[in-house]
């Protein structure tokens, strides 16, 4: 959506207020969950006989902790909007207190339907939520606005007066993610077949333990990924960037930040696919090994197909060319993306072992570095230090990941080539940057020649060993 987004609020602050906004409910979205998902996944694995009952009390506790949090946040709304800065604004608190606790009851389900394979069914219902997302998006803000300002869809008019207020339209971002969420709670009610509200401290306890570390380590871990943003709000002096407020420069930043939306997707889908994977190859550390190897590799071919080609992508993902600015950003951000997919394939050590509470301080030193960093450089380097404080957090998360898992549970990773592929991507990504040629036309070959030789130079290199691990399988098999 941040072509459609950036072309509606041609003003980066309304865009910057729904990146604040998102910011915080990706904080609550943790909360809510605390990491039953994957305790569920692992008691269920362990279990598989026992499966209903774990689910039972997987959604039993989400469900209290849901019920509680949105109502106490529903009540507090206004007080609410004024501590996080934008008094006034409580009616789109009370809208993501509803939408946090449709999030946390379908959790669970989706885990269900993940853990029992049926990825088709899983990808219709997050597909079929998007699809109506984005319908209502363009509804709200592209028909009704034409219409209630008189500029088409006159037949319309009044009724669009009635839904739409301009004077609120961030809002009616959130009223679509709420509706689009809400429209997936009727196709559950097979999932939901068989359960009842259950609870059994001795079933539970044990989830807790495994859980507890989960819910700080996916707090601290958020907070990696997108508290700078409410760090910018707090720390970005007024005026920093001439003729932009401080609300404008975070739309700018979070507009640039969407960049790396493919890697991050490929991110998302790892992890969805990865902990069920995980646990069933736990007894397989060569697989594991594969498995980081050509994930880091599709990464990188995304990183230096986006990176390379800035100066024509621009033009797909950002609307209105104030957001522009901000595109200095961009490379970093794209390589600390892929640092964050390759700590995702590292944790795969202490979930399988049990020992979740790495994962937490693992995640708490990420969140130490990011909170530091920003708030000691964000107001000499605006959004630029804290794109530098995504790089170094996921850098050093990596590493310390690595050091712990080969001590207690060692995976023969292949980096040598791996570095050499980052070093080469980046070397390539800033290339295109540098060696700036006047002619349109001649500039964008030029950065298609580096991205194709890249791709080539992988392909040559990566086909051959791939070919032979083809043959050595199909030979065993037979």
């Amino acid at each position: 959506m941040t072509p459609f987004h950036t072309a509606v609020f041609t003003n980066p602050s309304e865009y910057g207020i729904n990146a604040v906004f998102y910011a915080y409910a990706a904080f609550f979205n943790v909360i809510y969950t605390f990491g039953m998902e994957t305790a569920f996944f692992r008691f269920a694995t362990r279990q598989p006989s026992q499966q209903q009952e774990y689910f039972n009390q997987a959604i039993t506790a989400v469900a209290l902790v849901a019920f509680t949090g949105s109502s106490l946040l529903w009540l507090l709304a206004d007080s609410v909007a004024v501590l996080i800065g934008y008094p006034g604004l409580g009616l789109y608190v009370r809208c993501f207190a509803i939408l946090f606790a449709i999030d946390a009851l379908v959790a669970i389900p989706f885990a269900r339907l993940r853990l029992e394979g049926r990825a088709v069914l899983f990808a219709s219902l997050k597909l079929g939520s998007i699809v109506l997302y984005v319908a209502l998006n363009f509804f709200f803000l592209y028909i009704c606005r034409k219409a209630v300002a008189g500029e088409g869809f006159l037949f319309m008019q009044r009724f669009a007066k009635v839904i739409f207020k301009p004077q609120w339209a961030v809002g009616y971002v959130f009223l679509a993610n709420l509706i689009a969420n809400a429209a997936q709670l009727p196709a559950f009610a097979f999932v939901f077949k068989g359960f009842r509200l259950q609870w059994q401290w001795k079933r539970l306890q044990p989830m807790l333990q495994y859980a507890y570390p989960l819910l700080f380590m996916g707090l601290a871990g958020i907070a990696n990924e997108v508290i700078d943003r409410q760090m910018l709000k707090w720390r970005l002096p007024e005026g920093f960037y001439e003729g932009i407020t401080t609300d404008g420069a975070i739309g700018i930043y979070s507009a640039c930040v969407k960049f790396g939306v493919f890697i991050t997707l490929a991110v998302q889908a790892f992890r969805y696919a990865a902990e069920p994977f995980f646990f069933t190859h736990s007894n397989s550390p060569e697989v594991l090994a594969r498995l980081m190897h050509y994930f880091v590799i599709t990464c990188l071919l995304m990183y230096v197909c986006i990176g390379a080609n800035i100066d024509w992508v621009q033009y797909l993902l950002l609307g209105s060319s104030i957001y522009r600015q901000g595109l200095v950003v961009v490379p970093i951000l794209l390589l600390a993306n892929c640092l964050l997919g390759v700590y995702y394939n590292l944790t795969v050590w202490f979930k399988v072992t049990d020992r979740t509470h790495y994962g937490a301080w693992l995640a708490l030193l990420g969140a130490v570095i990011t909170v530091i960093g920003n708030y000691v450089f964000i107001p000499m380097g605006g959004y630029v230090a804290s794109a530098l404080m995504h790089l170094i957090c996921y850098l050093v998360m990596s590493l310390a990941c690595l050091y712990f898992g080969q001590k207690f549970y060692p995976i023969p990773y292949r980096w040598k080539p791996l570095l050499r592929y980052a070093a080469v991507a980046t070397v390539v990504v800033y290339a295109a940057q540098i060696f700036q040629v006047q002619e349109a036309i001649y500039r964008t070959l030029l950065n298609l020649s580096l991205t194709a030789g890249f791709l080539a130079w992988i392909l040559v290199v990566e086909v051959r060993p791939l070919q032979w691990r083809v043959k050595e399988y199909l030979y065993k098999k037979h």
